[in-house]
């Protein structure tokens, strides 16, 4: 990735150059002055105990015109979760996305929102390590020590939940890898601003 920062108001405005894949119309530059970008409220930042990348703090970023306002992108291999805000505008957060055989890639849409979200691991996750989460089997109640953090955003295709959120965490320095079992994780300050922000129905698409 090439990446120009300038410091403007507080907080980072970045110019985003990558690559992703092209069947999926990659989030691309654009010919937008940096001056340009509205420069709304982004958490404030550093957090006091967190030892996350700086990248991975709320920035402020152009992205090319052809990514509707409203909608979520992520970016798996970069770490990098994009609400697109504005025509040519999005906001980049950092996420912690799941270990490299549990990675979910799709197109779903916001089906819900929760704070501070019950929780009860899958089957699946139970199998793979029961000695972690058979005693959670029956769920656990929302709250700080629960793993989703202080929100969730479900994800949804085809009308049903996909068991894949987008959360909170108790593991605030696990963001920029690749670690879950298949959610989005992100710093709960992060992940606050986020869901005060998307809507229900959202498009999301996960690369």
């Amino acid at each position: 990735m090439h990446r120009r920062t300038l410091i403007s108001g507080g907080f980072a405005l970045a110019v985003v150059s990558f690559a992703a894949p092209r069947a999926q119309a990659a989030l691309a530059p654009s010919a937008l002055a940096p001056s340009t970008l509205s420069q709304a409220a982004l958490p404030a930042g550093p957090i006091p105990g967190l030892s996350i990348a700086p990248e991975f703090y709320p920035t402020l970023v152009r992205v090319g015109a052809e990514f509707e306002p409203g909608s979520i992108h992520v970016l798996s291999s970069k770490h990098f979760l994009y609400l697109i805000t504005a025509r040519r505008q999005a906001i980049r957060y950092g996420v912690a996305v799941g270990r490299a055989e549990l990675v979910w890639r799709g197109r779903a849409v916001v089906g819900r929102k929760a704070e501070w979200p019950s929780w009860r691991p899958t089957p699946e996750m139970i199998a793979r390590n029961p000695a972690a989460y058979a005693r959670h089997a029956g769920g656990m109640k929302g709250g700080p020590g629960n793993p989703l953090g202080a929100r969730a955003i479900y994800l949804y295709a085809g009308g049903r939940d996909t068991a894949i959120r987008i959360h909170g965490t108790t593991e605030p320095n696990s963001i920029g890898r690749s670690v879950s079992n298949g959610c989005l994780r992100m710093v709960n300050d992060h992940v606050i601003d986020l869901y005060d922000r998307v809507a229900e129905g959202a498009p999301v698409f996960v690369y």
